[in-house]
């Protein structure tokens, strides 16, 4: 049996407005700066030298570990909720697998690397709110050069925040 909930006088408007869910159109971006990074779309991204379409984001499980969660970065989406304030982004991506078969970490330098061409597979839902977002970079290590077997393998290079400068 589905209830009806009748939301009262008292509720705030933003609450109501959001229990109406999205406007019907979203609109989608090349490029989104959040979280003190630029971020493009793979498609956009592909004119530029560097590529700012990677994304970290920090995860958990039920366990003690962290999992990092990486990806690639396909669209920039806004949701409005009836409201020109009411507005969510999303990035829409391509994930990772992050179990053993798609990650791996060298145990002398700590350095993390992922299997890029493989995809977490089942997954139900390929958005994530952008304030979740850090930016990496990934990159071929020397070694694939010397072993063919490294050829699929990206090293991952977490970047600074832009506009920050550090003194040592």
């Amino acid at each position: 049996m589905c209830q009806v909930y009748k939301i009262e006088r008292n509720a705030s408007a933003t609450l109501s407005l959001v229990s109406l869910g999205p406007k019907r159109k979203v609109k989608c971006y090349n490029k989104y700066f959040v979280n003190g990074y630029v971020f493009y779309t793979e498609e956009y991204g592909q004119a530029w030298k560097t590529y700012n379409s990677r994304v970290c984001v920090k995860g958990s499980t039920f366990s003690e570990f962290e999992v990092d969660y990486y990806e690639k970065l396909e669209e920039v989406i806004e949701l409005q909720y009836h409201s020109e304030y009411n507005r969510v982004f999303l990035f829409k991506s391509y994930w990772y697998d992050t179990t053993n078969r798609g990650i791996r970490v060298d145990p002398h330098h700590g350095l993390v690397k992922i299997n890029s061409k493989a995809r977490l597979c089942n997954i139900n839902n390929v958005f994530v709110f952008v304030k979740q977002c850090q930016q990496v970079y990934y990159t071929y290590t020397h070694s694939f050069k010397k072993d063919r077997s490294e050829v699929n393998w990206l090293s991952i290079l977490k970047t600074k925040l832009r506009g920050r400068v550090e003194f040592v």
